[in-house]
């Protein structure tokens, strides 16, 4: 048994709760003999925290949280970005303004909400969306996955993130959704990595 802390820093208010959530579900299947604490996340907007000076005081207020052994979670939407592009330039400022812990930077492509869509099928029935709810063929490159979800909760329901984020997150196949979005299979290997620098899978 081994006690992990991993500290999220997040964008908006259904990431602070659905974020904490998915790197519990995620630790769990990675090693279920893992003790996780996860500090109440930090909270900032993406455009904020892409400006210098932002991120690394984000970064350092996150890492005072952790108790070793830990390390820090970065998950923002990429919006129009592409990740593989812009990852590495905030891994490399994240990491140079608290080189003493370890950083894991995720971007969603292109949004968190992206990869409800790619675990679709395991949503069925969830939050008022359809028992036939199919994914879009490229989960990754729908503008707009919220109101995606939103058309398809009928005229009863609309998407609320900090309710509806929280409860797909807790329905979401996890294995799934990895395999149809490699935006959510860098985010299980982030997790992982910090969890664990030996899992790999």
């Amino acid at each position: 048994m081994s006690n992990i802390s991993i500290s999220c820093v997040v964008e908006g208010h259904g990431e602070s709760i659905a974020v904490p959530l998915l790197v519990r579900r995620i630790t769990l299947e990675i090693d279920s003999s893992v003790v996780l604490n996860i500090p109440r996340p930090i909270r900032i907007g993406r455009d904020r925290l892409l400006k210098i000076g932002e991120l690394e005081r984000a970064v350092d207020l996150a890492a005072r949280r952790v108790d070793r052994p830990g390390g820090v979670l970065i998950v923002i939407d990429a919006d129009d970005d592409c990740p593989a592009t812009q990852a590495p330039d905030l891994v490399g400022r994240a990491s140079r303004s608290r080189s003493d812990i370890p950083i894991g930077v995720v971007l969603a492509n292109r949004e968190f909400e992206a990869w409800f869509l790619a675990g679709a099928e395991s949503l069925r029935g969830h939050r008022g969306l359809p028992s036939s709810l199919e994914p879009p063929r490229d989960p990754e490159q729908v503008r707009g996955a919220k109101e995606w979800l939103r058309s398809r909760m009928g005229p009863v329901r609309t998407y609320s993130p900090t309710v509806d984020q929280p409860a797909l997150t807790q329905a979401l196949d996890l294995q799934l959704t990895r395999k149809a979005s490699r935006s959510f299979d860098k985010c299980w290997r982030e997790i992982a990595r910090l969890v664990d620098p030996q899992a790999r899978s």
